[in-house]
């Protein structure tokens, strides 16, 4: 009767521990993006918070060109963005950014 008591016990702890991990376990993720406006010669918002594989979108709404070039080494740049243009980039890690043209306009990417 003993072992019957005690092997009963161990299917219980068994099946807690499973339910306990299974409520632990949580869907990935879905990706988001974000939207950063560039009007009046600046960043709208100049610091951004995201995921690491989140989408950040740049809009120009100003009347000239801007771009979107990382601050340090150079790594990525959209190129010039037209007025009224876009340019999405998958986010891979924090970044110090400005645009290329105008050397005053900056923004941040940081990662949560």
């Amino acid at each position: 009767m003993n072992t019957f008591f005690n092997s009963s016990r161990s299917y219980i702890y068994l099946i807690f521990i499973l339910i306990v991990a299974a409520g632990c376990t949580s869907a990935p993720q879905k990706p988001k993006v974000f939207t950063v406006e560039i009007k009046d010669m600046k960043f709208v918002p100049q610091n951004i918070t995201v995921s690491k594989g989140d989408t950040v979108i740049w809009i120009n709404r100003d009347m000239v060109a801007h771009d979107v070039t990382e601050e340090t080494a150079k790594t990525w740049t959209s190129g010039p963005i037209a007025a009224g243009g876009s340019w999405k980039m998958a986010v891979a890690e924090e970044a110090n950014y400005y645009c290329s043209i105008h050397v005053v306009m900056k923004g941040k990417i940081e990662l949560e």
